[in-house]
């Protein structure tokens, strides 16, 4: 198969405040040949406090990335979906757009040809519409990169945190093994995840009330709903400084507080996929399970592991909202997202 009838690639890297990284995460993807597949990149700086925008002119200039690279240097934080939006609509409305379109965190690498051992697996298999790829640490060990729909039992048995409640819930749990063979799965990772543009566009894009997590987790789920399949697959390798970009890891935040941009996306990711009245029940027994975690842990000896101020946030955030307001308000505080984002800086 020749180059020009490969199928074609954009990779698209949304930056915020890390531009040492991001340029990283650009360099990795150039220095991979892709086995023929033509690959374009597209680097976005959502708005960046810093001299972000500044730095890449200058790196696009000296580093000779020519057409091969495409500035985004936008003006308003749209935070990660809709920084993203910003390209893949613009990719879907080209006369002839690319096959695929690739998700790389800016604080992630390619390890191998990873763009074309996605896209020539889901070249064979028209009904996949996204596949991710196995993510690592610095010393090469893999984190988990392949997950579950959330749901009741895995909200309640996470938050619980008990040893023989999280057993009793563990075929629930979220995350699955770090170490997963290919496979099938409900969604995986948008730190390293490719998609198929037809599909995404059929579905209608990322949603824009999402500012930052579970966009890419609601997006897969409509992929599903649309008789689409989600594969994990681990040859494919991407390097990952886990928390770098978001100041996450291990699915809370360094600070540990919970950020309310956190909440108000849970919310909205129950709400849109299963609806108000199955968020509601959700949502009530995951504040039951704080309680159970606060309670079980203290009779224990242990300190309580719920983020900091959990009750008050989670109040604030999603049991007002659902129950008092808005359930499919993006932001029941009124805050805009820019203000939001700036928050966690």
């Amino acid at each position: 198969m020749t180059t020009e009838s490969k199928s074609s690639i954009a990779v698209i890297v949304v930056n915020y405040g890390t531009a040492d990284l991001s340029i990283d995460a650009v360099e990795s993807v150039l220095a991979r040949q892709h086995e023929g597949h033509p690959v374009e990149v597209h680097l976005v700086d959502n708005a960046s406090p810093g001299d972000d925008a500044a730095r890449f002119a200058q790196a696009h200039a000296e580093r000779g990335w020519g057409e091969r690279v495409t500035l985004w240097l936008e003006r308003e934080n749209h935070g990660f979906g809709r920084g993203n939006n910003v390209v893949i609509q613009a990719l879907a409305a080209r006369a002839a757009p690319p096959d695929y379109f690739f998700l790389l965190n800016p604080d992630a690498s390619l390890e191998n040809e990873a763009l074309a051992i996605l896209a020539d697996f889901m070249d064979t298999r028209p009904q996949v519409q996204a596949a991710g790829a196995r993510i690592e640490r610095p010393n090469g060990s893999p984190v988990a990169a392949a997950f579950r729909f959330p749901g009741a039992g895995s909200e309640f048995g996470s938050t619980v945190s008990f040893g023989p409640v999280t057993r009793l819930f563990a075929r629930y749990q979220v995350a699955m093994p770090a170490d997963l063979p290919r496979q099938q799965v409900d969604w995986v990772s948008g730190a390293a995840v490719m998609f198929r543009l037809a599909a995404v566009q059929k579905a209608g894009f990322f949603d824009p009330d999402f500012f930052l997590y579970f966009e890419e987790t609601e997006l897969m789920w409509r992929l599903h709903a649309q008789g689409g399949e989600v594969w994990f697959l681990p040859e494919a390798r991407v390097g990952h400084e886990a928390g770098a970009a978001t100041g996450m890891q291990g699915g809370r935040h360094r600070s540990k507080a919970q950020p309310g941009y956190w909440y108000d996306s849970w919310r909205l990711y129950h709400v849109k996929t299963r609806g108000v009245g199955a968020a509601r029940r959700i949502a009530l027994l995951k504040f039951l399970a704080g309680g159970l975690n606060f309670t079980l842990r203290r009779l224990t000896g242990r300190a309580p592991n719920l983020p900091l101020n959990f009750r008050k946030d989670f109040t604030a955030h999603v049991l007002k909202p659902l129950f008092g307001g808005e359930p499919g308000l993006a932001r029941p505080d009124g805050k805009t997202p820019k203000a939001v984002w700036l928050q966690r800086q």
